[in-house]
């Protein structure tokens, strides 16, 4: 067993904390040290470890590989396919695999990751990181999303529809893709679900990422998973549901709300991509974050991009995805954690974590006074808990130099 010592946690009370079988078993003040290992937390913010509900593993750290960003979002995708014909298995592994580990000392212990699976990667993109998942499974849970598109009509989309069938029976775990890119988005949404339903798996599609207030694919997700009564399913983005009226942005909220529909909103590449041909009262690019929290939608928070062709900063960090959220999406600092931790681990069908008995021990220790301060600092010095250990430590150093005052004669 391990009891963690003097923990300050999000509602800023002090508590301890004992870990035992993968399980937090007690909280209160002053718990006893029987034979268990002690980690102190004194000066540590200890919260339920975040997730990543919505990343790109296969193009990780490929920034550098252009001599300059993609304008938008288009542009990134067709850079993007020629680059991907590139790449060998190996490559793919050694780049997610370090990007994984990356998130993992910044917290996460959950990784919901889409791969590309198409002409010119073919299923090796989706053969890596099944191997990176099984390599990293005692340190984090991966659940691999095949994406592609076109999945309708003859040619490409049937051949597409066939890579993401044979990916699925190689072990991809969740039913991918992006409706808004497919020349028939109901028929596209129509073939995944039912792929889902075939193969017993969740469905995870990239939503309206786009800001065409005219195309709304996800009311017609919502109708077709109400009317197959499907679960789980996961929408990403929804970028467009956010230039809806008021009114409507309710309507189909409550409707998204009825099917069970998650929704995963990705603030930093859509806030980097989105609305580049608009400079003025540029709009922000993310969903509709409150009338979709306003009608109980399971709503999380995703990374996406990690240093790519799509977005050149991304660090797999939820502390930096939540400060997003406050900043861009007006959300209060424990929602938008929220959103990372409770919301993510929800869309992707985890167990909630947390300082509550009986809740799975996925912690993070942040060195922060609260909540607001680790997020608003964004500190490394992190430790984090898988199943009740620790799993990864990173300590800082701040050294002040002392310095004389010149010209006033003093050493």
């Amino acid at each position: 067993m391990t009891l963690l010592k003097g923990a300050t946690l999000a509602d800023g009370s002090i508590a301890d904390a004992r870990l035992s079988r993968g399980l937090v078993a007690e909280v209160g003040t002053e718990l006893p040290a029987s034979g268990d290992d002690v980690v102190d937390l004194s000066g540590y913010v200890l919260l339920p470890a975040p997730a990543e509900p919505h990343a790109h593993l296969d193009k990780a750290l490929t920034a550098g590989r252009v001599s300059s960003q993609p304008g938008d979002l288009d542009a990134a995708i067709a850079a993007w396919h020629e680059h991907r014909r590139t790449l060998g298995v190996e490559d793919i592994v050694e780049r997610a695999e370090r990007a994984a580990l990356a998130s993992l000392a910044r917290g996460v212990t959950a990784i919901r990751t889409h791969v590309d699976v198409g002409e010119g990667i073919e299923l090796r993109a989706a053969e890596a990181l099944i191997e990176v998942r099984e390599r990293l499974r005692a340190l984090i849970d991966i659940q691999v999303v095949a994406l592609s598109y076109p999945l309708t009509g003859p040619g490409e989309g049937a051949e597409n529809r066939d890579l993401v069938r044979a990916a699925l029976e190689i072990g991809v775990d969740v039913v991918g893709g992006a409706p808004h890119i497919d020349p028939d988005p109901v028929g596209q949404i129509e073939f995944c679900l039912e792929l889902a339903r075939e193969f017993g798996q969740p469905v995870d599609l990239h939503m309206d990422e786009h800001m065409r207030a005219d195309a709304l694919d996800l009311a017609d997700l919502a109708r077709l998973v109400a009317s197959r009564r499907l679960d789980p399913v996961t929408a990403s983005h929804c970028v467009s549901l956010g230039l809806q009226p008021a009114g409507r942005q309710r309507v189909i909220s409550d409707d998204v709300a009825r099917a069970g529909i998650s929704v995963v909103s990705c603030p930093a590449t859509n806030l980097h991509l989105q609305a580049r041909d608009q400079p003025t009262a540029t709009p922000r690019g993310i969903t509709a974050l409150r009338a979709l929290l306003d009608a109980d939608v399971t709503v999380a928070g995703g990374g996406d991009n990690v240093q790519d062709f799509f977005h050149p900063l991304g660090c797999g960090d939820p502390l930096q995805t939540a400060s997003l959220l406050v900043l861009a999406g007006q959300l209060d600092v424990a929602q938008a954690y929220g959103l990372v931790s409770d919301g993510a681990r929800a869309a992707m069908g985890l167990e909630p974590a947390g300082v509550a008995p009986g809740r799975p021990a996925e912690l993070l220790a942040v060195a922060a006074g609260s909540l607001q301060e680790a997020i608003a600092t964004g500190t490394e010095d992190r430790i984090v808990f898988r199943r009740g250990r620790v799993v990864e430590r990173t300590r800082t150093v701040r050294e002040v130099e002392a310095r004389t005052n010149e010209g006033d004669g003093r050493e």
